[in-house]
């Protein structure tokens, strides 16, 4: 039976057949194979729908069109000017501006190709007229878009949260201080290039003061992560709730107080957003009937039997499942590799005595990696097209960064704590 709906899967793959379609075709194969007496194929299709209709699930789609209003409405621009105000004159000043505009959109996008093309259209040139060579500054842009997904809001941790039946919030709170610490990493090797090489930041048009007139210039947009993630975390609303509040807010100010937005790059945003959202909501509901074939099978009990056999020593164990998901990260979207392989991870994690929540932001990390691992690497090839340079040279220049990420996902994977202690501090634990 395992054979079957792993091979099935396998040959739909590879004949390019869409995820979200595959999953479907190998689980309806494998029921009506083995299970045809049940009425199973009929639960499958119920599943199918049933698997996307959450009201947890909306908040993918709501944020996907708070990070498309951002980009229109120039918001995202006056965040990219107070990060360039504050790293000043420093070496790689401008790339360094880059990484912490990356960590705000994130703060409201959760999306890394979509802040890669937000930010990269601006930033991309901006560093080149300073004199950044052009493969390295979209090699900056497409790491530091891969924080995108881990600082909350996040789609991935939403999908995580469904699969694994976990809370929204606690993902997003768990993810504050990974995606801090990511930031810096990146920031670190940033400014060790950009000394070697000589890149050097804009040197500042005033003192302190200076400084303060240009985040109060951006005080609105610095507004839009405080507002969207403090309400989630005070309880006050839901992530869903807090998604429509931030596309209201990017709305009023966009069209009313910076005038930037009108019909034609609404009906963008919408579109742009709907073309983002609806190819995850169909993979979930392929994903449940696939999960449901997983459980009746055993499969997850039977790998966690198998892994558990070769070594009780959790750190190894998770170690070889990280390695599994950098290598899968290379060929399988994020959303694809949390739907089909969270449900085969998280019983063995929970074995162990880890935390749900710990594993989903290790997970995410990870496959927030795959977008810069060729071949798939959505990030690298956003920024290629960006910056008109080759895909090699990208991959050449992008190879501290890669490292430095993967260290930091070993960093994690060591201290818990790091991960939980927001998690925990909130909780009282």
């Amino acid at each position: 039976m395992i054979g079957v709906l792993f091979i099935s899967l396998a040959i739909c793959l590879v004949l390019s057949i869409p995820i979200a379609v595959s999953l479907s075709i190998s689980t309806v194969i494998t029921a009506m194979m083995y299970y045809p007496e049940r009425g199973l194929v009929t639960t499958l299709a119920q599943s199918l729908v049933t698997g996307s209709d959450s009201f947890t699930l909306m908040a993918m789609p709501f944020f996907m069109l708070v990070g498309t209003l951002m980009d229109r409405s120039g918001i995202a621009k006056r965040l990219i000017d107070v990060a360039e105000a504050i790293a000043g004159s420093a070496a790689g000043g401008l790339g360094t501006a880059t990484i912490v505009a990356a960590m705000f959109f994130a703060a409201i996008s959760g999306s890394g190709p979509a802040v890669v093309a937000a930010l990269g259209a601006i930033l991309i040139p901006a560093m080149v007229r300073r004199g950044y060579r052009d493969d390295y500054a979209a090699a900056v842009v497409a790491s530091a878009s891969t924080i995108g997904p881990v600082i909350p809001p996040s789609i991935p941790m939403i999908v995580y949260a469904v699969t694994a039946g976990v809370s929204v919030t606690e993902m997003f709170l768990a993810g504050v201080v990974p995606g801090i610490i990511m930031g810096i990493g990146l920031i670190v090797v940033n400014v060790f290039i950009s000394k070697k090489r000589g890149y050097v930041g804009v040197p500042r048009e005033g003192g302190i003061l200076w400084v303060f007139s240009k985040v109060k210039s951006g005080a609105l947009a610095l507004i839009m992560p405080v507002m969207v993630l403090g309400g989630i975390y005070t309880g006050i609303v839901t992530p869903t709730e807090s998604a429509v509040m931030g596309i209201i807010y990017s709305f009023i100010v966009g069209m009313f107080i910076y005038k930037e937005l009108n019909f034609e790059k609404i009906k963008g945003a919408l579109i742009e957003a709907g073309l983002l959202s609806a190819p995850v909501m169909i993979l979930l509901g392929g994903a449940n009937t696939f999960g449901r074939i997983l459980t009746l099978a055993r499969i997850p009990a039977q790998l966690t039997d198998l892994m558990m056999g070769i070594t009780s020593n959790g750190v190894l164990i998770l170690l070889m499942i990280m390695g599994f998901l950098l290598i899968t990260g290379m060929f399988i979207d994020t959303t694809s590799n949390i739907v089909l392989f969270a449900p085969l991870f998280v019983p063995i994690i929970s074995a162990l005595g880890y935390n749900k929540i710990f594993f989903g932001i290790l997970m995410t990390v990870n496959l927030c990696i795959g977008f810069l691992t060729p071949p798939l690497g959505m990030n690298l090839f956003v920024a290629q097209g960006v910056a008109g340079v080759s895909l090699e040279d990208i991959v050449r220049e992008n190879m501290p960064f890669l490292i430095v990420l993967i260290l930091v996902l070993l960093l994690f994977l060591l201290c818990p704590g790091l991960i939980m202690f927001l998690p925990n501090l909130v909780s009282g634990v």
